[in-house]
Parts: structure tokens; C-alpha cells; sequence
């Protein structure tokens, strides 16, 4: 498994990164099968150190997680311990559906556009309805089933997922309600 451990203008040194590691790879080992890669960056916020981890597992599913406090190593072990509750959780669903994905999850190529947001304060009536595009970047659709879906959606700690659902083949929306369940989204 590949690990890249790096830090938003602070110096990790050989101690962080070995115990990084040597967590990390517990975990994984533990609930994780087939990972390919571990992404873990540190940064500073005010007097708070910051530690957000993104597995890749095998599936083509990604578990995220983030965490913050006063040091370094407890920004990480905060981490971890999401983390780990993320997988077991994903472990658990995978065997309580006896689903087994042994393929991969075919990735759909996409373009991402960020919009300017309008300025609230602002009296005046805009221009155009054409919203002005700020950025735009490439992003993949996964087609995964509406289970994978809201897996995929809560290992990412998201309030949104795109997919195809396999299903039917089309694409679909599972997002977080404001009462706390869970909506989807079939066009026909």
C-alpha cells in the first residue's frame, strides 16, 4: 500500500510519519481489505493542528475522515479513531449484504464547475441569469448500486453523492436530509 503523509506548511517529521503509519496500517489491516493508498496531510488552524485522512480502498470506494487539536499526534489519533469507526461500519454492511464487489467501480469522466456566488448585501438586479464560473476541473461519476451509494456518501462524510446506479443505469442523487435520513433521487 502506497502512504503519503505531508504537511500544509509545517515540517512532519520521521516520528509522525512512522507512527502514521504504523497506526494507520493497523487499522486498515483490521478492517480495510485491499487498500491501495492512504492520503494523510496535517496543517496548522490558528492553535490547532488539523489531520484529514483519505483511504482508497480496492472497491474503488474512498473513506474519509478529519480531525483537530492543541497536537499533532492527538490530531491523528482523532483521526484514526474516525476512521476505524468509518471502516468497521463498511465492513459491517458488506457483510450483513453478503455483497462482495470483486470488480472495481467503473468511473464515468465529468466536468466540476465552482459558480461565483452572488453577494447577499448587493441591491442591484445582476446583469445576466449566467452564473459566472470560478473554476472548473475534472471529476469522476462511480456507478455503484444505491447501497454502495449511501456507503460511499457517509465513508466521505458528504451531504451529496452523484452515481450511476447500476441498477437501471442512469444517473442518480442520494444526499442527507435536514431530518437526518437519507433521499434519493431515480429519475425515470
Amino acid at each position: 500500500m502506497r502512504y503519503q503523509i505531508s504537511g500544509k506548511q509545517i515540517d512532519i517529521g520521521e516520528a509522525l510519519q512512522t507512527h502514521v503509519k504504523t497506526e494507520l496500517g493497523a487499522i486498515l489491516a483490521k478492517y480495510a481489505q485491499r487498500p491501495t493508498g492512504a492520503n494523510v496531510i496535517f496543517s496548522k488552524d490558528a492553535h490547532e493542528f488539523v489531520c484529514e485522512a483519505t483511504v482508497h480502498l480496492s472497491t474503488g470506494l474512498t473513506a474519509t475522515a478529519r480531525a483537530h487539536a492543541t497536537e499533532i499526534y492527538a490530531a491523528f489519533d482523532g483521526c484514526g479513531e474516525k476512521m476505524e469507526k468509518q471502516l468497521r461500519r463498511y465492513k459491517r454492511r458488506l457483510k450483513d449484504h453478503h455483497k462482495d464487489r470483486t470488480d472495481p467501480v467503473e468511473l464515468i469522466g465529468a466536468s466540476s464547475y465552482i459558480l461565483e456566488r452572488e453577494h447577499e448585501d448587493s441591491d442591484s438586479e445582476p446583469a445576466t441569469l449566467q452564473p459566472v464560473i470560478v473554476a472548473e476541473m475534472e471529476t469522476n461519476i462511480p456507478s455503484l448500486s444505491v447501497g454502495e451509494a449511501v456507503m460511499q456518501m457517509e465513508l466521505g462524510n458528504a451531504p451529496v453523492l452523484v452515481f450511476k446506479n447500476d441498477g437501471n443505469k442512469s444517473v442518480n442523487v442520494v444526499y442527507r436530509r435536514d431530518d437526518g435520513n437519507i433521499g434519493w433521487i431515480d429519475p425515470e
